[in-house]
């Protein structure tokens, strides 16, 4: 799979390097070229979002995402299913190789521990 990344000083906020925006990616200029592990990142969230429908990916991500503010606080962007499954295998860069479809619905229930 690849995928498309548009170097910018716009999008995203600074103090993020690159979001997914319908399959394509985001990165600021400063990140040029964008770490291999964050561009596989990416691709997984494309992956979630080929399978959920583009538009479905995104209001489920914002509901998951203020369900778990209320559990989280700060964290709550760390817990959402899309990018737990996302930080655990972007070093795994055979992933896709191996994942099933939904894996995301397994990191529905238990969040990061705080330790």
């Amino acid at each position: 799979m690849s995928i498309k990344i548009i170097y910018n000083t716009l999008i995203p906020f600074r103090g993020f390097s690159a979001i997914n925006l319908f399959g394509i990616v985001f990165a600021r200029k400063e990140f040029k070229p964008l770490n291999p592990f964050a561009v596989h990142h990416e691709m997984i969230h494309t992956g979630q979002m080929k399978e959920l429908g583009y538009v479905f990916f995104y209001l489920w991500y914002v509901v998951e995402w203020l369900i778990k503010l209320c559990f989280y606080g700060k964290q709550a962007y760390y817990n959402i299913s899309f990018e737990r499954e996302a930080y655990i295998y972007q070093d795994c860069l055979g992933y896709f190789t191996v994942r099933k479809r939904y894996s995301f619905l397994k990191y529905l229930r238990d969040g990061f521990k705080n330790d």
